[in-house]
């Protein structure tokens, strides 16, 4: 009897383990959101069989931490979908007042670095990384409205910011097709900057850029929910 309690317990330590393992990577980023749980290979860092790491996905799934996707199969879940489209809806405004006020403030040095940092973003859409992409994506931002001579619209634009780093935001890993316009909107408007353009302008391509992020990510969850609607998801006990 001791013996098949033992037998019985050690799957229970192992997917405590495996559970463990994910949880803490989710947690600080290395898997971020879309980050795709390959069983085998998880198996094999941990030197276990994949079933107490199929019961540590279950468990992850029960808490929301991660999703089930046709043809893609178990990935990191965005944390809060609604607070992430909340988030992105009130920076969108705040960022974009933001980066039209210190417009006229930005130095050729400020539209170069913003510009260095874009082609970067660039060169990595042919080994994309969805996580770094998403942290070069802030560091050109930033130059753009780091010179907002308002320090509480400063602070609100921070704020939302860090909100989106709660929410393990890296919605690069959901929509991949949507860097390459990404890149492209941020050339836009640096050009409008360096063109001295209007104002509002400028505050409304700025808007827009955050807004077509918002949407894209709207329309590949209003997919998913779709297909989840119409036919079962594949359930990692049936791999």
């Amino acid at each position: 009897m001791a013996e098949d309690a033992m037998t019985e317990a050690l799957p229970r330590s192992k997917s405590q383990l495996a559970y463990s393992y994910i949880r803490e990577r989710i947690d600080d980023g290395r898997y971020s959101p879309g980050f795709r749980l390959v069983l085998p290979a998880i198996a094999g860092e941990l030197g276990v069989s994949a079933v107490p790491v199929r019961e540590a996905i279950r468990l992850l799934e029960a808490e929301g931490l991660v999703e089930f996707e046709r043809n893609v199969g178990a990935r990191v879940a965005m944390a809060n979908p609604r607070e992430y489209e909340i988030t992105m809806q009130t920076l969108s405004l705040v960022e974009g007042w933001a980066t039209a006020t210190a417009a006229p403030l930005l130095t050729k040095e400020d539209i170069a670095a913003a510009r260095k940092v874009n082609d970067g973003m660039t060169k990595s859409l042919e080994h994309f990384d969805p996580a770094a992409f998403t942290a070069q994506n802030r560091q050109f931002h930033s130059v753009l409205f780091e010179k907002c001579p308002n320090p509480r619209i400063r602070e609100l634009v921070d704020r939302d910011w860090a909100r989106l780093g709660v929410l393990r935001e890296s919605i690069f890993s959901f929509v991949p097709d949507r860097s390459r316009d990404s890149v492209a909107e941020h050339e836009h408007i640096l050009q409008l900057i360096e063109q001295g353009a209007d104002p509002l302008e400028i505050e409304m391509a700025a808007r827009q850029h955050r807004l077509t992020t918002l949407d894209a990510f709207l329309k590949h969850e209003a997919q998913r929910h779709e297909t989840q609607r119409h036919g079962a998801q594949p359930h990692p006990a049936q791999r």
